[in-house]
């Protein structure tokens, strides 16, 4: 842990004292989390109790690491998790100290009142970003100070941009979470200026040009979505979209901008809208793909782009294709695209099988020497690479590799910043020699040299660019053994595209290096193909290739046969015909070479070494000057890699505005030590746009936000607590013969499932006056009185019941209970209150248990109509249970006006008896000790509903049940159900 600056002091002075709650706003990369974790150090105690609300697991390693460096050891953060059970959660709180929690476990144990609300010593929420009236700590903070108004609530934030949306979102988020002082700090604010500015580090920016290819791609690219924009603005005037332009275009959160602004009309635009609105995303996507891929994975990624765009998963042709395919710009992307990687070349049959005939050279060798240099020369003096790499002055001629088809010629442009680093890392080596006799082993820092990129993906390239790089080679072909290895997984790639087409098999994902597919490779040598391989190996390749970031899924390319033609005749698109017509051409090439020249690219390198050989050479530890780490940038766990490394030089790869204050912080925080940074961008891209419109958002969103906290009105907090009158007439009933009006003095409850409090509905059922009593049923989410329970769906979780036909056993279990069934189908707030969203939903929660229709299954067309097949399913369930009522709520808030509305003058739910509904007579069953375990217990093959609790009677914990034999297991289950869960616990313990 550093030492803090004066600026980091000067917070901690205003927001330590215990008796004041605030919320504190600060830039991104300022050191947020030491500010938190000195924070938690003060108030380090038995006698304490802070809780730390709203961290990523992630989060929770790091602060619980900081605090053990900064001395709070004993027992140091403790972490609540959902394996935590209730007895140790109690115990833990009784003890005091610091302990993070999540926001539901928190809910419930207030609830429960497990956890001693009015002794909370204070409760620390980082992201107060995320806070809105429905959120899960709005309701935390409420049910906080009903018990404790003397505790205190210190909020923390560092994306002034999210506090954006409303009329008054600081008010918004500052009358939730029931403060009044707010505290912020941009990074021209003096004190923060005044700290950082003392000691700069030494920046060099490196500017780069774009190569000719890349520049007229990233033109026309940015044309495709300024035409894409103005196209959606036109076909939608009835909303303000006056918002939407391109700089904002090159953000992540334009597309949620976007669809937030058309969700409430979506079930109204046609799918034309809809397509324009996915293609501002792809092309948003190929802009940072364009400056982060090597040329041959764009170019394959735009295969296929055109694959998916012209059919369906079924093979038939799609109806809506996205228009920015047919315009010019496109056929520009798609044909620049292609010759980054190689241009082809028509090769008559005749000449191409026809013997090799001596040519005579008229031109003379000198001649020939004079004009390379000359062509080398013009190339230099634009800044390009020289064209003229492969052909020089003896070994200019290169053999002919065998594994290139005829007519192929590679050109294999590598993208500029490679170069550019290999030069960086020259020069910084030529730097640390010439600082080697000045130094000495107490100078602060460490010659290991720190890369830091945008993503794992990038990280992956440059490794392997420096791993092959040839430094002796002219600049533009130092990574032509890389480019070279890329090609042939490519040729691989588009031949067996090839084959398993005319197979009738689906595609194929572009492999994205030498040890992924070596397995893969070797079983093609042997032709055995995919037939030899088990199910479960090939679904583990595929969640492989689903979590490995740098390939894309091909969804195109199945049975040509039903693909019209006529849709991409006429575009300005490289047709689909051309691309499988060239992969046929290239996979014909392949098979006549022989297997073992297509697969040899896929062959990982392996080193044999003996204990004969020198041992440090492979097990050693590395000199930092030989040493060079590729990191993506992450969140404020970066800070803490600076000052374990302690680098004197880092190379910015691409450009990140908070990494850029993090330097500043660990230059100000190590005196004595100098940095260098090396801040590369490519000139006039969308990676310099990107990088000015996020710096200039930001200080407009805190000048916003100072504005409004100078004219901000703040709401008087009021006591919660309803009037014992008022709650009295709420519980008289009047259906009593006689006009006898009976009183209940029992207050208005509703009992909720533990599951439930995942969703902000019982945040509102308390807002609205209602007692939540958390508990675990067995039947139903919510129990509203002793006859009615409701069964609570969202559109996505409605579909995936249906699917799975566990909607169909809640109902059965529902009816036999309860005289008033009710599923309630809630829709999202903001949303369009209509089921043809449901349209959108159906790929995300489709079963997987049945195999896909094939291509001339007539009901496959039926079946892309989800909102009938929903209504369909819907008439059958209220069919064959008649006393199922069906209720539709368009948000949370509608649903606890119907909640209130259906409890006015009926009796209040006993959860005793809720609990003991569908469980065994035995009362101790059903009680929730341990929810988690239920739950995975529940998940397990063999294990319902129905015996979950028998199997919780017999053995102590999951641990017992997975010791016990198969006899064992098949006594407490029966045979079949025994032996399908011993099996499945099992499974993979037996050679």
């Amino acid at each position: 842990m550093s030492a803090l600056l004066p600026f980091h002091k000067s917070i901690l002075e205003k927001i330590h004292d215990p008796a004041t709650s605030e919320l504190v706003l600060l830039a991104r990369g300022l050191g947020l989390r030491r500010i938190v974790c000195k924070l938690m150090q003060i108030y380090d105690s038995p006698n304490n109790l802070v809780l730390l609300v709203n961290a990523t697991q992630e989060e929770e390693a790091a602060i619980g690491e900081e605090l053990g460096i900064m001395g709070c050891r004993n027992p140091g953060l403790r972490i609540v998790g959902f394996e935590t059970g209730r007895k140790d959660r109690q115990d833990l709180y009784k003890k005091g100290g610091l302990v993070s929690i999540t926001s539901q476990i928190f809910t419930v144990d207030m609830l429960t009142s497990d956890i001693p609300t009015h002794l909370i010593t204070g409760i620390i929420v980082l992201h107060a970003e995320r806070v809105t009236p429905t959120s899960a700590e709005a309701f935390i903070v409420r049910l906080y100070r009903e018990k404790n108004k003397n505790g205190f609530l210190k909020a923390f934030s560092d994306q002034p941009e999210h506090i954006t949306s409303g009329l008054s979102p600081l008010r918004t988020i500052m009358k939730e979470l029931h403060l009044r002082t707010v505290h912020i700090y941009p990074r021209f604010h003096a004190e923060i200026k005044e700290s950082l500015d003392r000691k700069t580090p030494d920046i060099v920016e490196l500017h780069q040009d774009m190569t000719e290819a890349m520049s007229e791609i990233h033109h026309a690219i940015v044309q495709c979505m300024t035409t894409t924009l103005s196209e959606l603005k036109r076909a939608n005037t009835m909303l303000d979209l006056d918002d939407l332009t391109i700089d904002n275009a090159y953000f992540r959160s334009f597309d949620m901008i976007v669809r937030r602004m058309l969700d409430p009309v979506w079930h109204k635009v046609g799918p034309r809208t809809k397509q324009l609105v996915s293609d501002l995303a792809t092309l948003r996507r190929l802009l940072t793909y364009l400056l982060t891929y090597d040329a041959l994975a764009f170019h394959a990624y735009l295969e296929t782009l055109i694959a998916a765009n012209t059919t369906t998963e079924s093979g038939a042709s799609r109806q809506h294709q996205s228009p920015w395919m047919l315009t010019d710009a496109a056929h520009t992307i798609f044909t620049y695209a292609k010759r980054r990687c190689y241009v082809m070349n028509p090769v008559p049959k005749a000449a191409a099988q026809a013997e090799p005939v001596e040519v005579i050279n008229l031109v003379d060798s000198e001649e020939e020497e004079a004009w390379a240099a000359l062509d080398e020369m013009e190339a230099h003096a634009r800044g390009e690479p020289s064209s003229n790499l492969n052909k020089g002055k003896g070994k200019a001629k290169e053999t002919r590799k065998k594994w290139l088809p005829e007519g192929m010629e590679p050109v294999l442009e590598e993208l500029p910043k490679w170069y550019l680093l290999a030069d960086i890392l020259h020069e910084i080596e030529e730097e640390m020699i010439r600082l080697n006799p000045l130094l000495t082993s107490h100078s602060p820092g460490s010659n290991t040299v720190l890369i830091m990129a945008s993503s794992l993906h990038t990280c992956t390239l440059i490794k392997d660019f420096l791993a092959t790089m040839d430094a002796d080679a002219p600049r533009g072909s130092q990574g032509r053994q890389m480019m070279e290895d890329k090609l042939r997984l490519y040729l691989w790639w588009k031949g067996k595209l090839s084959e398993r087409r005319a197979e009738g098999k689906g595609p194929i994902a572009l492999p994205a290096g030498k040890k992924d597919d070596a397995n893969g490779a070797q079983g093609a040598r042997q032709g055995g193909g995919n037939d030899g391989i088990s199910e479960a190996l090939k679904r583990k390749d595929r969640e492989r290739q689903e979590r490995s970031m740098n390939r894309r899924r091909v969804r195109g390319g199945a049975p040509a046969a039903a693909t019209s033609m006529r849709d991409s005749a006429s575009s300005g698109a490289l047709p689909e015909g051309e691309i499988k017509k060239e992969a046929d051409e290239i996979a014909e090439f392949l098979s006549s070479q022989g297997v073992d020249v297509a697969t040899h690219a896929l062959i990982p390198d392996t080193q044999l070494f003996t204990m004969d050989d020198d041992f440090d050479a492979h097990y050693g530890l590395l000199a930092p000057a030989q040493t060079v780490l590729v990191r993506a940038y992450s969140d404020d766990s970066d800070d803490q890699v600076l000052q374990e490394i302690k680098p004197r030089f880092i190379v910015m790869y691409e450009p990140n505005l908070e990494f850029i204050r993090r330097i500043e912080v660990y230059r100000n925080s190590n005196p004595g030590l100098g940095v260098r940074v090396y801040f590369m961008m490519y000139k006039l891209s969308c990676e310099e746009g990107k990088y000015l419109t996020g710096l200039r958002r930001e200080k407009e969103s805190f000048e916003r936000l100072i504005k409004e906290r100078g004219s901000m009105l703040m709401p008087i907090l009021e006591d919660r607590s309803t009037p014992a009158g008022e709650a009295l007439i709420k519980t008289i009933s009047s259906r009593i013969a006689g006009g006898r009006k009976e009183v209940s003095i029992e207050p208005a409850r509703v009992i909720v499932d533990m599951r439930e409090f995942r969703s902000s509905l019982p945040s509102l059922l308390h807002a609205s006056g209602l007692l939540v009593l958390p508990v675990t049923l067995t039947v139903g989410d919510y129990i509203l009185t002793p006859d009615i329970c409701v069964e609570r769906k969202s559109i996505p979780d409605l579909v995936s019941s249906f699917n799975s036909g566990r909607l169909y056993t809640q109902c059965e279990l529902m009816s036999a209970h309860y005289k008033q069934p009710i599923l309630l189908i809630e829709f999202e707030e903001h949303k369009s209150f209509s089921l043809e969203a449901v349209a959108d939903v159906k790929s995300y929660a489709k079963s997987s248990k049945y195999p896909p229709k094939k291509k001339g299954d007539p009901r496959s067309d039926n079946a892309s109509s989800a909102a009938q097949s929903i209504q369909s399913k819907l008439v059958l369930l209220t069919l064959t249970f008649p006393r199922v009522r069906i209720l539709w709520s368009s948000s949370p808030c509608a649903t606890a006006e119907i909640f209130n509305d259906l409890k006015t003058n009926a009796a209040q739910p006993d959860p005793a008896k809720a609990v003991l509904v569908g469980a065994e007579e035995d009362p101790d069953a059903g009680a929730g000790v341990n929810s988690a375990a239920e739950e995975l217990l529940r998940s397990l093959p063999g294990i319902t509903a129905k015996n979950v609790k028998h199997v919780m009677n017999r053995v102590k914990s999951v641990r017992e049940l997975c010791e016990l034999t198969l006899a064992e297991v098949q006594e407490i289950l029966g045979v079949e159900p025994g032996k399908a869960c011993w099996d499945f616990i099992h499974r993979g313990e037996r050679k």
